[in-house]
C-alpha cells in the first residue's frame, strides 16, 4: 500500500524533475515523447529537467504529430522505433484515435486502418520538399473520395478530416519542421518504420515507468485507444499496488524506487508537461477547486511543482520587452519556496531570452 506522496515523488525521480543537469541521451521523457504545445512547451519541459536547449537541432531531435495527434518531439535516433510504438493496436482503436472521421469511413466500407495507409501513401506522395500544411491538405482534397473529407465552414472549404490527416504524417515518414507555422512538413531522411517499438518505447511501459503506478483505463485514457485493447498488451512483469484504496499496477523493476523516491526540488512545469498530463487528476491535485484551475477548458497554465507536490499555478505576463511571472499559490508559501520559485523565473527569462520583471505571488 502506498499514499499519493509516494506515487508523486516516484513520478517526480522517474521523469528527473529533481535533477540539474542532463542530456538528450539520458532524459527518460523522451521516449513516451515531448509535446511541444505553447511557447513553453517541449523544448522548456526539457530545460526543467537540465537539458542545455541551446543550439537543439534537427540534427538532434524530430517533431512528429503521434499521441492524441499533438506534436511530439523525440531524439532522431530514436524515429522509426516510435513510428513503430505509435501505431494503432487495432482497426477498433484507429476508429477511436479518428473520432468523428470513423464514421463515414465506417458507412463507406473502409476499414480505419486502411483509411490511415490511403492517406499516408497520398500525403508521401505529395511531400516530396518541404510543404505547408494547408498545401498538403488541399491537395489531398483534390485527390481524396468524400469519405475523408469533411466541409469547414471557418474556411469555406472543403478538408480531410484533422486526426488522420495528422495520425496519418508518421505512417508516410514525415515530420514537422521546427519552430514552423503555420506547420511545415517535410520528408524524415533515410526514414523506416521498425518492425516493433522494443520495451522502452513501449507506450503502454512507458506510461506505467513515467506516470505509474497506473490502471489500464488510465492508461488508454492518455492514449486515447480503446481500455480492450490496452489490457491485452498488460505488460506481464508488473506488481500490484494500492494507492489510496485503488488497485493499480507498476513495473516491477520500478517497486524499489516508489518506495525510496524522494522528490525534491522546485519547478516552474508548462502546461503540458508530462507530469501534468497523467490521468489519475485527483492523485495530482485532490482539490477540486484547483484541479479546475489548474485544467480549464481553453487556456490552461503552467504549474508550480515544489518537493513533489503541487502548490499553485503561473502564467507568463508580457508587458514590452519584459515579462511577469504571475503565481496563484494555493496556500501560503513560505519565503524559501518563494526564493526557489523566483530562481527558477529567472531560469524561464533566460530560456525565453526576456529579461524578467519580477514574480507576481499573488494575494
Amino acid at each position: 500500500m502506498v499514499d499519493r506522496h509516494q506515487v508523486m515523488n516516484f513520478r517526480v525521480r522517474a521523469q528527473q524533475l529533481d535533477r540539474n543537469e542532463g542530456t538528450l541521451a539520458d532524459t527518460a521523457v523522451l521516449d513516451i515523447g515531448v509535446q511541444n504545445t505553447g511557447p513553453d512547451g517541449a523544448r522548456w519541459a526539457l530545460a526543467v529537467r537540465g537539458v542545455d536547449v541551446t543550439g537543439l537541432s534537427d540534427a538532434d531531435v524530430v517533431l512528429l504529430w503521434t499521441v492524441r495527434g499533438a506534436p511530439h518531439l523525440y531524439r532522431r535516433a530514436d524515429a522509426a522505433e516510435v513510428a513503430a510504438a505509435v501505431e494503432p493496436f487495432s482497426d477498433v482503436d484507429a476508429g477511436r484515435r479518428v473520432y468523428d472521421a470513423a464514421k463515414p469511413l465506417k458507412a463507406a466500407g473502409i476499414d480505419n486502418l486502411a483509411a490511415l495507409d490511403e492517406i499516408a501513401a497520398r500525403m508521401r506522395a505529395i511531400v516530396t520538399r518541404p510543404t505547408v500544411k494547408g498545401d498538403v491538405s488541399g491537395r489531398l482534397a483534390a485527390v481524396l473520395p468524400e469519405p475523408y473529407l469533411r466541409s469547414c465552414r471557418p474556411c469555406d472549404a472543403t478538408h480531410l478530416y484533422e486526426m488522420p490527416f495528422r495520425l496519418a504524417a508518421v505512417r508516410a515518414g514525415l515530420e514537422l519542421q521546427l519552430d514552423t507555422s503555420p506547420p511545415v512538413l517535410r520528408r524524415i531522411t533515410g526514414f523506416r518504420r521498425a518492425s516493433a517499438p522494443g520495451d522502452r518505447f513501449d507506450l503502454i511501459r512507458a506510461y506505467l515507468r513515467l506516470l505509474g503506478p497506473a490502471t489500464p483505463k488510465q492508461v488508454a485514457d492518455y492514449l486515447d485507444a480503446p481500455v480492450k485493447d490496452v489490457k491485452a498488451r498488460w505488460p506481464d512483469d508488473v506488481v500490484e499496488v494500492s494507492v489510496d484504496g485503488e488497485a493499480r499496477s507498476l513495473l516491477a523493476a520500478d517497486e524499489e524506487a516508489l518506495e525510496s523516491a524522494d522528490g525534491k526540488g522546485t519547478r516552474l512545469l508548462g502546461p503540458f508537461d508530462l507530469f501534468l498530463q497523467a490521468k489519475d487528476r485527483t492523485t495530482l491535485v485532490p482539490e477540486a477547486a484547483h484541479a479546475k484551475e489548474l485544467w480549464p477548458v481553453l487556456g490552461r497554465p503552467g504549474a508550480v511543482l515544489v518537493d513533489g507536490e503541487l502548490v499553485g499555478t503561473w502564467r507568463p505576463r508580457k508587458s514590452g520587452r519584459t515579462f511577469t511571472v504571475a503565481v496563484q499559490p494555493w496556500h501560503r508559501l513560505p519565503d524559501v519556496t518563494r526564493k526557489a520559485i523566483t530562481t527558477q523565473a529567472e531560469h524561464l527569462a533566460a530560456h525565453r531570452s526576456i529579461p524578467l520583471s519580477g514574480v507576481d505571488f499573488g494575494s
